[in-house]
């Protein structure tokens, strides 16, 4: 609004006697009323000022809703949101793309609808706030776009990690739960392969973080974003440099703090467990039906024959490559390879240049669209997009063509029924490849598009489908494949892998392959028994167990037994929790696997347990994941609830910590609500 211009005052001094007293005065006399009436002005100026300095307070309601609020703090320029009715501070978002500390008026440019916030820093960026439909009961919900004015500009809003624990967002190398201890130099908010790029961000991507206020930050799929984390200070999104677009997501509050919106499955895709990797030589078709067929040999002799026997991307590819055998002969023959065990495959969007399969494709006709390629100029011919895969230098699948993907998903569903697999497992579904050779991508591939239209395309081959990267897809039936994890006991390794459960589980992928017991990176200690153990303890409670080396190699018959113990208590005792879970998975959207704070939503010290983890609400498994421990501090969530510990039968009370338990390394503790 105009400020309204004030009546001037009409009381005149007589102009005659005043002139007259002044022209009769001395010169210093003059001098002396001169400096009088400077000092009277500075005086009244200061006064204005700091009367209007204080009239101002330091924070200023610019957008009330019924349950929360958002006000603007001057001195550091930030967007502060407040819970309803006592002012409970949830959030605040430190402004660095516009001069914050110039406050906004108390009147704005959409002040006339009270449902709107909306201000303008003439030369760099224009802000609207505005009150959203919730997203679920019981929360309430504010936009938040920022548009530039000038297309320098470069937008960017930080997420202050003062007394709020930040879960979900991206998967990293070394996963921490919550988000708070990990750190990150501004890079686009995109999945990629860890193995290749190991400081970016991981498979498993969404763009929503959950705080312990009860705040979730949804950014809208469209929008162009980097992330970047500041260990225990905020995590920023900001634009890119250069590109004039907007800065736009959603913040909802909650009632109840910690209130999960994860998207519901449509049903449970069942995996057999364990899977057992096979390393054996790969040099040709026969060379791999021999080795296959001493594994399972070694299986049956180590009793361990039940299960799935897991073939890579080169075995597979030789094997397909070889499998040129009549139809009729086939089906007779293809389940030996592995029998009484199943066969998984895996496979990859990804052909190498030198491959058959790319050089037929380049003989023009349909196959020509197959590969992403460049966008060429008008009238120029597109060119294949060029990138590398496992050292190779390759093509990759063009999943915008409808005619590649079917041919695609065909030549798949050949290739199981050859082979007899009962499982496809996809790898190199992750990653922007325009934007890691910085090229412009079509708009349906922008930031993790590729992810996504892939994993719905996979999705069709039906139950049995595993792939290596989850964005927009927690709702399809598939399992996703962990990333790899180091052999040590670091947060790249062992430490890494209860903060993963929680951050897939959390982000609504609860059927999850973890990576195979002792990691499957070369790590510090590869080989240790010890470590294999402590792996082999937390897995046993995941939905699937992986070996890559098997424990006859790795370990002694004591770690055989207990590898065949724990094979048993997942069959017995975790299988038919988590389909018990995946029911109330599918109908209310909670995660199968939770963390300690789901019990104890108001407890600070729930909030940064990393290496404890719920199966649903009645299992607690807290196992060790120290070099060379014998005992450790064990958080039992749930105020009011009673602990059952299934190593002592002894009962604790919840919402406590037992000091220095004991746990050998044969023992895991577990306890049962």
């Amino acid at each position: 609004g105009r400020p309204i211009p004030l009546p001037r005052h009409t009381g005149q001094i007589p102009e005659s006697t005043w002139t007259l007293g002044f022209r009769e005065m001395t010169e210093p006399w003059k001098g002396a009323v001169g400096c009088l009436g400077v000092a009277v002005f500075f005086a009244m100026t200061i006064g204005i000022i700091s009367w209007q300095a204080l009239e101002q307070p330091p924070e200023e309601w610019v957008l009330r809703g019924r349950d929360a609020g958002m006000l603007w703090e001057r001195g550091r320029g930030a967007l502060l949101l407040r819970a309803l009715p006592a002012g409970r501070p949830v959030l605040a978002i430190a402004v660095g793309s516009v001069p914050a500390a110039e406050p906004p008026p108390p009147r704005d440019r959409c002040w006339h609808d009270g449902g709107q916030f909306c201000y303008s820093w003439e030369e760099d960026a224009e802000l609207r706030l505005s009150l959203e439909p919730p997203a679920a009961p019981g929360t309430e919900c504010y936009g938040v776009r920022w548009t530039p004015l000038r297309p320098d500009v470069t937008l960017k809003d930080c997420f202050s990690m003062a007394n709020v624990s930040w879960y979900g967002g991206p998967s990293l190398r070394a996963q921490r739960w919550p988000l708070n201890g990990a750190e990150s130099p501004a890079q686009p908010l995109v999945s990629s392969d860890l193995s290749t790029n190991p400081n970016g961000f991981g498979p498993v991507l969404e763009r929503y973080f959950l705080g312990s206020t009860g705040v979730t930050v949804t950014v809208a799929p469209d929008v162009s974003l980097l992330l970047s984390l500041e260990s225990q200070r905020q995590f920023c999104l900001e634009t890119p440099a250069g590109r004039a677009e907007p800065l736009q997501y959603q913040l909802c509050v909650s009632a109840d703090t910690l209130d999960l919106q994860t998207p519901t499955m449509r049903n449970f895709p069942p995996c057999r467990s364990p899977i057992w990797r096979y390393h054996g030589p790969e040099g040709s078709a026969a060379k791999i039906r021999r080795g296959l067929r001493s594994l399972v040999r070694r299986l049956k002799r180590h009793r361990l024959q039940e299960g799935v026997v897991a073939l890579g991307e080169r075995g597979t590819a030789v094997l397909a490559a070889a499998d040129l055998v009549p139809q009729e002969r086939r089906k007779r023959q293809a389940p030996a390879l592995v029998e009484p065990l199943e066969l998984s495959i895996t496979l990859s969007p990804y052909a190498s240049i030198t491959s058959p399969l790319f050089l037929h494709s380049l003989r023009g006709g349909e196959a020509a669209g197959y590969w992403l390629s460049r966008q060429p100029r008008p009238g120029g011919s597109s060119i294949p997009l060029l990138t590398t895969w496992k050292g190779q230098l390759c093509a990759r699948l063009n999943v915008t063509s409808e005619a590649a993907l079917s041919w695609y998903l065909a030549r798949a569903q050949r290739l199981r029924q050859a082979l007899g697999a009962t499982y496809m497992a996809f790898e190199g579904v992750e990653g922007n490849s325009f934007l890691e050779q910085d090229v412009p991508a079509p708009a349906e591939l922008e930031s993790d598009g590729y992810t996504e239209v892939l994993a719905a395309a996979l999705a069709t081959l039906g139950n049995g489908t595993i792939v290596s990267a989850g964005t927009r897809s927690s709702h399809l039936p598939l399992f996703v494949q962990m990333s790899p994890l180091r052999s040590d006991w670091s947060h790249a390794g062992l430490k890494g892998l209860i903060p993963s459960v929680l951050h897939y589980s959390l982000l609504g992928y609860s059927f999850f392959i973890p990576d195979a017991v002792g990691g499957s990176l070369a790590g510090a200690t590869p080989g240790d028994p010890e470590l294999f153990v402590r792996w082999l303890q937390i897995v046993t409670f995941l939905p699937v167990m992986a070996f890559g080396t098997p424990p006859w190699l790795c370990c002694d018959t004591w770690v055989l037994n207990l590898t065949r113990q724990c094979i048993q208590r997942h069959r017995d005792l975790v299988v038919p929790l988590l389909l018990k879970y995946s029911e109330e998975w599918q109908s209310l959207g909670y995660p199968i696997f939770r963390p300690a704070w789901w019990l104890s939503p108001t407890d600070p010290v729930a909030f940064t347990i990393e290496d404890e983890f719920l199966i649903g609400d009645e299992v607690l498994v807290a196992p060790i994941t120290e070099k060379g421990q014998t005992w450790r501090d064990i958080y039992l969530p749930g105020e009011g609830h009673l602990w059952l510990d299934t190593n002592t039968a002894q009962v604790f009370d919840g919402g406590t910590t037992l000091r220095n338990y004991s746990a050998s390394l044969a023992e895991v503790p577990v306890f049962v609500k």
